[in-house]
């Protein structure tokens, strides 16, 4: 398992493309000044050892040390040694995030999917012997992250979750719910829930079978509802909305009815997400319902320090740049 043992420190990287953007400012400045001093071909006459190539390698140079300088304080490690394994009290979740284009409306601030999101994020933070499952879907859904325990890297997977990963537009919930099922382990005496965030638009068919399923095997199922009955148009990444093919403004609706449907067809819970924290709130005292079992986790208890090959290659970095003229050589 490889990890940053400090990776608050990997902030540091945002360093890296502001001094970008002054370095090319300082080369504006500096055009703008020989243009005022005289002619720039004349000036570059004059002066026919200053090479740009050789400046724009020293920057690369100096750009890339910092890079690996910043990585070295974040302690790259990877796990060397496991630990016996531990049996924890807890349960099994798998969260079904809709990605469809719907999503992007912004009546729940700021949007619907970054508020989904955020309430996984705040459900995962609760979470503290249980294990998770990530799971998006449009037109068709796939496993983004298998059933785990470590909640670092499920956080960093939801983080990346946007509507361009699934390139089939709709809302295919069926086909989540029984993925959702069949990516759960085969542990009988943990209780299992499904949580799937949708707003319920263009569904597929079929929902209503599988959450029936799922409570024949026993597993817990988790409507919930996001977005408004009033609708929202859906912002593009490209700043205009999203229309029809005859040039329409398309504005997307919460499909509550439907939500409801399939929670009561599984004997599961709907719950509708709003502004407020309400469904945060109702959805955790009934994870907590669920009958808890022994899992076994797999921990590192020993991690190997990385460091020594990124700290090499600053050295050689340095050197290179110390060594390198921006002049050019006389030869």
């Amino acid at each position: 398992m490889f990890r940053f043992d400090n990776p608050i420190y990997l902030w540091l990287l945002l360093l890296i493309p502001l001094s970008v953007m002054i370095y090319l400012y300082s080369i504006r400045k500096r055009k703008q000044r020989i243009a005022r001093f005289g002619n720039p071909t004349l000036v570059r006459q004059l002066s026919p050892m200053t090479s740009k190539k050789r400046s724009w390698i020293k920057f690369v140079l100096l750009e890339l040390s910092l890079l690996f300088l910043i990585l070295i304080l974040a302690r790259p490690q990877i796990g060397s040694k496991l630990a016996t394994n531990k049996e924890r009290e807890g349960i099994e979740t798998i969260i079904a995030l809709d990605i469809s284009n719907s999503m992007l409306a912004e009546d729940v601030a700021p949007s619907r999917l970054e508020k989904s999101k955020l309430l996984v994020e705040n459900l995962m933070n609760k979470f503290s012997e249980d294990r998770i499952g990530l799971i998006v879907f449009a037109g068709d859904a796939f496993v983004q992250l298998p059933i785990t325990s470590d909640y670092v890297s499920a956080k960093m997977f939801l983080d990346n979750i946007n509507p361009s990963l699934i390139e089939t537009q709709g809302t295919d919930i069926g086909k989540a719910l029984q993925l959702s099922m069949n990516s759960f382990t085969p542990n009988s005496k943990v209780g299992k829930a499904i949580i799937l965030i949708t707003d319920g638009e263009d569904n597929e068919g079929g929902a209503e079978e599988m959450a029936k399923q799922a409570q024949s095997k026993g597993i817990k199922v988790f409507i919930l509802g996001i977005g408004s009955k009033e609708g929202a148009t859906i912002p593009m990444p490209d700043g205009g909305l999203l229309k029809t093919s005859t040039g329409d403004v398309v504005k997307t609706h919460l499909n509550e009815e439907m939500c409801k449907q399939i929670a009561d067809a599984g004997h599961g819970v709907y719950l509708h997400v709003n502004n407020s924290s309400t469904a945060d709130a109702v959805l955790g005292r009934e994870l907590d319902k669920l009958q808890k079992g022994k899992i076994n986790n797999i921990a590192y208890s020993d991690f190997d320090e990385q460091f020594q090959a990124l700290a090499l290659l600053v050295v050689i970095l340095l050197i290179a740049d110390a060594v390198l003229l921006e002049r050019k050589r006389r030869w």
